[in-house]
């Protein structure tokens, strides 16, 4: 075997893995995980959109990239990353027990309480960032926020299950994270539908 080939193995075991181990044990250290969970948050939920609009542009034969839109969801990526956070080690002192019906406990409780604050989050953060009224949150609210909601009940129980059974509570927020980046991209859709709707209509009259 060529002696370069077996002393770059080498480097790899002894110097680049042991690094690497020790930057990730860091980044999911008590220390910095509040930070590590909300760049998780923003560049996922950034990552969904991304996703949604390059669908966007293969079905619709749009061009444009909506870079604002992008970084609102990764604005709300951020307020969902300190709430998921907070809201996660809350959850797990309050519910120490791996057992199967405190792991079920926790999973409806997540069903009923954070789910429905993340969407209400998502709206809101929105609403603050494209300066909607009152009344234009309201309605858009009454008129996708129950989609959202129904769509987290075919997903996240099964999810949350596997999260709250196996998982300790520093890599909650990074398992819930790579969950949702299918979900982050409906989100997106159904957020702005009907933004896509009017683009659609226009390049089809153009």
């Amino acid at each position: 075997m060529n002696t370069h080939f077996i002393n770059l193995i080498k480097i790899v075991k002894t110097t680049v893995i042991p690094k690497a181990n020790s930057a990730f044990r860091n980044i999911f250290s008590e220390k910095y995980l509040l930070y590590t969970n909300i760049g998780l948050s923003a560049t996922l939920s950034g990552v969904g959109d991304c996703l949604e609009q390059y669908h966007e542009v293969l079905r619709y034969n749009t061009e444009s990239w909506d870079k604002i839109r992008t970084r609102n969801m990764s604005i709300f990526g951020v307020s969902a990353g300190i709430f998921c956070h907070h809201w996660y080690i809350y959850l797990d002192r309050r519910l120490p027990d791996c057992t199967v019906r405190a792991v079920i406990k926790k999973v409806i409780i997540d069903q009923f309480v954070s789910s429905p604050v993340c969407i209400v989050m998502l709206f809101l953060t929105t609403a603050v960032l494209e300066e909607q009224s009152k009344s234009e949150l309201w309605t858009e609210m009454k008129d996708k926020a129950w989609k959202l909601y129904a769509a987290e009940w075919v997903i996240w129980p099964a999810a949350q299950y596997i999260n709250f059974q196996f998982l300790p509570t520093r890599y909650r927020v990074l398992y819930d994270n790579l969950v949702s980046v299918g979900y982050d991209t409906y989100t997106s859709y159904i957020k702005y539908i009907d933004k896509i709707s009017e683009k659609n209509e226009c390049d089809n009259k153009s």
